[in-house]
């Protein structure tokens, strides 16, 4: 599971890197997530490195790196 965490996180990085500011459904569909969990996975493991921004509000937030 902690490699399959680091190998989303590192996909919804490269993501970010190459497209920008991103929500949710298209962050998605770039990392190539299989599900909303496995985002969510990755979106935690982002955040918790303090290599996230996001804005937006809780029903449509934008990801950006820092």
């Amino acid at each position: 599971m902690f490699e399959k965490a680091g190998e989303l996180a590192g996909a919804v990085w490269t993501a970010l890197n190459e497209n920008g500011a991103m929500n949710a459904k298209d962050l998605k569909k770039a990392a190539k997530a299989k599900t909303e969990k496995d985002l969510y996975l990755a979106l935690g493991w982002l955040l918790r490195e303090d290599k996230l921004s996001v804005a937006g509000d809780e029903k449509e937030p934008t990801f950006s790196l820092k």
